[in-house]
């Protein structure tokens, strides 16, 4: 029986998805796991977690060897916890006797220099690191407004737009599913506060994009990709996240609400929808292969695609590790196919021979 891992940094996340994945393992020959990766004893490989007991329907405490199937859902953030994990994963992923799902993807920024010159790139926003403040100054006198976010942000976590208003600067977030703005008076005391934020996290700057809806909601489309049991990539759905009025994310975490795709779709004119539905196969077409050529084999990508009130389409945001709230919550039967989808690319793995590319591995931590 193949024995498919699950890894996450704690035993309470994801747990409702988790749970699904083990109910229909043993139906596919799969015995299934669930650890956390500094629960691996670093002498005899072994692995203190949990495994589903099909007759208990529900997990047990099990002390187990690294199963050889293993799916990656660890978020890791600053604490030092996550930074305890992230070298066994690390060496995980460079073992040859276990295979994951999905070896993830970089950082922002080597997203952005891996596509810039691809066929995608007319879909990529113009991405630069912040080194220097004196020149994230003068881009924002030259433009009037940029949006400033976390090399390894994710969920919308750190992302702030910076306006400059003649000589004041109006800086807008959203914390706890609300609107946060301040206003500062001068240079001075802009740069005051950047060298602050500078000094937590390492961030990138990006043009300000009109993203938003009629009633001033930003909103943008989250397309969700997975391999399927064949190893294809197909798409399982599309919803539009709409985010909160005057705000600056769409993300469910941060407020935003699901609209099914073709309920959105359905109130634009004809030429429209012709227009984006072309727009949005193009992209998805393209991007998995260009992926996994410039770095690893995936499993799953979500993929954020902006809309533009000039009608321009913009790729925001490429995630290995997509959350499944907005599929769950514009279709209804979804549920049962996301929960199978990991076991059965695992079992297709397991019974090809193919050579994972693991050389680049140690990039491929961020997500």
């Amino acid at each position: 029986m193949i024995t498919f891992g699950i890894m996450s940094l704690n035993m309470d996340s994801e747990t409702s998805y988790f749970d699904g994945i083990a109910r229909n393992a043993h139906a596919c020959g799969i015995q299934c796991f669930r650890f956390i990766p500094s629960q691996i004893h670093p002498h005899t490989l072994q692995v203190k977690g949990k495994k589903f007991d099909l007759e208990l329907k529900n997990w047990v405490d099990c002390e187990f060897p690294i199963p050889s199937i293993l799916y990656d859902r660890c978020f890791y953030g600053d604490d030092e916890h996550s930074k305890q994990c992230i070298p066994i994963v690390s060496w995980l992923k460079s073992r040859d006797d276990i295979t994951f799902l999905g070896y993830g993807l970089p950082n922002k920024l080597e997203l952005y220099e891996a596509l810039r010159s691809s066929v995608l790139s007319a879909y990529l926003p113009r991405t630069y690191p912040v080194l220097d403040i004196t020149a994230l100054l003068k881009e924002i006198d030259k433009t009037k407004e940029i949006i400033l976010k976390p090399i390894n942000g994710s969920q919308g976590f750190g992302i702030y737009s910076v306006k400059k208003n003649d000589k004041t600067f109006h800086v807008k977030t959203e914390k706890n599913k609300k609107v946060i703005s301040r206003i500062f008076p001068n240079d001075a005391k802009l740069i005051t506060w950047l060298k602050t934020l500078l000094r937590q996290h390492k961030y990138l700057y990006q043009p300000y994009l009109e993203l938003s809806n009629d009633n001033s909601q930003p909103f943008d489309i989250r397309i969700f990709l997975q391999k399927n049991e064949t190893g294809v990539w197909v798409e399982r759905g599309k919803g539009v996240r709409v985010g909160i009025t005057g705000g600056i994310l769409s993300n469910l975490s941060a407020g935003g609400s699901a609209i099914d795709f073709s309920t959105w779709l359905a109130a634009l004119p004809a030429h429209n929808k012709d227009f984006i539905c072309s727009e949005l196969e193009y992209i998805i077409t393209h991007l998995p292969p260009l992926l996994e050529k410039a770095f690893l084999p995936l499993f799953e990508i979500g993929v954020d695609i902006g809309l533009a009130k000039n009608g321009s389409l913009w790729i925001l945001d490429m995630n290995s590790k997509p959350g499944r709230k907005v599929l769950m919550q514009t279709r209804k039967n979804i549920k049962e196919t996301l929960d199978l989808a990991p076991l059965l690319y695992g079992k297709y793995l397991s019974q090809t021979d193919l050579q994972e590319r693991k050389n680049l591995y140690e990039k491929t931590l961020s997500n």
